[in-house]
């Protein structure tokens, strides 16, 4: 699908090696909609998603957020695209050696003159929103699976992002703290109107945090549509993913 998305990819081509993942992919992510991208294991939803902030660049194709072409930007103007587009990385990706309140506080100290107190506030600001409160001196190897991918998601969140790109944000976790994700997911989208786009293999977390779902399948996107459109579809190829989840 194309049209004015805030994220489009337009005929995006990616090989690593001899294998081709990304075969001209076009996808349009909606200001403030949450797209779910399915496929199976090795489809290329995680290759596709961090084309979404610059992480990886295409072969050929390009990635225009909000109207202007990222795909071709050089790192110092793509530090600036991730400020408006975070990543929520499937392995949380916190450091060690820091607390929860100085891994959230990283990005401020890295790209923003705030004071001591601003950053402060700002984390504690930040700690509510994912129901962290109170845990900024904890250490990473202290929390659990779940409170990891909040703090996670609190250190994405603190740059005040437009968007956010969630790589498989359940794997790993009890059915309980899945469902507390998926439902965290959806508050901050309606709270704070982000932009938001989470790949998954888990269909039916899928089904909750999705306004919209787009398969991928043999690097192309076969299907993108609504919850009921997706259940109705009669793509073969969709079918068969549905009936192995």
């Amino acid at each position: 699908m194309s049209g004015n998305g805030f994220i489009e990819c337009r005929n995006l081509c990616k090989s690593f090696g001899e294998k081709a993942v990304l075969q001209g992919v076009s996808l349009a992510v909606q200001r403030g909609e949450t797209m779910v991208i399915l496929g199976g294991s090795g489809s290329g939803k995680t290759v596709l998603l961090k084309h979404m902030n610059g992480l990886i660049g295409p072969e050929s194709g390009e990635v225009l957020l909000d109207g202007l072409e990222i795909s071709r930007m050089e790192e110092d103007e793509l530090t600036e695209v991730r400020k408006k587009v975070a990543m929520v990385f499937q392995g949380c990706a916190l450091f060690d050696s820091m607390t929860v309140g100085e891994n959230i506080a990283y990005p401020l100290s890295e790209h923003t003159t705030l004071s001591v107190e601003e950053v402060r506030d700002r984390v504690r600001e930040a700690l509510v929103l994912v129901g962290l409160e109170g845990c900024e001196d904890l250490y990473p190897a202290e929390m659990s699976g779940g409170m990891k991918k909040r703090a996670a998601l609190a250190r994405a969140l603190i740059l005040r992002p437009e968007a956010l790109l969630y790589d498989e944000p359940t794997t790993g976790l009890d059915p309980i703290m899945t469902h507390r994700i998926n439902r965290l997911i959806r508050d901050l989208q309606k709270k704070l109107a982000v932009t938001s786009v989470v790949v998954t293999h888990d269909l039916q977390s899928a089904f909750v945090v999705a306004d919209r779902l787009a398969f991928l399948e043999k690097g192309l996107i076969r299907f993108v549509g609504t919850r009921e459109e997706f259940q109705a579809s009669k793509d073969l190829a969709l079918h068969e993913f549905l009936a192995d989840g």
